[in-house]
């Protein structure tokens, strides 16, 4: 199968080479993102290709924690030298996140297979709650690059202000196109409450365009929904199924 152009680059469709295989990497980076939220640099196996949008298995290379798997979506580029995952982390579940948040440069992770639903379709509509803006990252990143980003918009729910991911990348990315909303404060020039079936009314005129839906369970069965009745097509929803 061919590759497609996105963003101005040639991508190959997400995989990798000799297929069904878990590659064990070291970290090279960590960057703090927000007060829960980290950007984390990986070495890159050879013949590794991911589209925007995709994901992968992450474990850590413990004896514990090998068969341990979580899907966490790659943030950087395609053709970046490394492989970047930018992931919460929940102590209170006392789980992989937390323990990923604890590893240093030099400890070792184990990815797998690239996989993955959300790809872009063309200029539409980006609805993100939470960590569910991470696919969103890879996508506006590599538009940005090849100065496709104009004609996309972005509403992207959170708790609070302290809580958006990339705040300022994206509006150098989107402008005056991104929206971000809080639900539990109020912040000048930073929309109030949830990103439900009347908000979405109220906000946008064209239901023909494609939507880009990542989120909690909930969040994400119920846009779609509202959508649907609102007058989008079915094959116009972009969500991780």
């Amino acid at each position: 199968m061919r590759g497609k152009i996105f963003g101005g680059v040639q991508l190959n469709p997400g995989s990798i080479v000799g297929g069904n295989m878990d590659h064990t990497v070291k970290l090279l980076e960590i960057r703090q993102v927000t007060h829960d939220v980290k950007e984390f640099r990986v070495e890159k196996p050879k013949g590794y290709h991911f589209v925007p949008g995709q994901a992968t298995d992450v474990s850590v290379n413990r004896p514990e924690w090998k068969d341990n798997k979580h899907p966490f979506t790659f943030t950087g580029l395609n053709e970046d030298p490394f492989l970047q995952f930018t992931i919460k982390g929940y102590p209170e579940r006392h789980g992989m996140t937390e323990l990923l948040h604890q590893l240093k440069p030099g400890d070792e992770i184990i990815i797998g297979d690239v996989w993955g639903a959300i790809e872009y379709r063309g200029p539409g509509v980006f609805l993100a709650g939470g960590a569910g803006i991470t696919p969103f990252l890879a996508i506006f990143r590599q538009l940005y690059k090849g100065k496709q980003a104009a004609g996309n918009t972005l509403y992207f729910s959170n708790k609070t202000a302290a809580d958006i991911i990339e705040r300022e990348e994206l509006l150098r990315i989107l402008g005056v196109r991104a929206s971000f909303l809080l639900t539990r404060e109020k912040q000048p020039g930073l929309l109030h409450g949830r990103i439900d079936k009347a908000f979405l009314k109220e906000q946008i005129s064209n239901f023909r365009q494609p939507f880009y839906i990542c989120g909690p369970d909930a969040m994400v069965a119920e846009l779609s929904e509202a959508l649907a009745a609102l007058g989008a097509k079915p094959e116009g929803l972009v969500i991780e199924k």
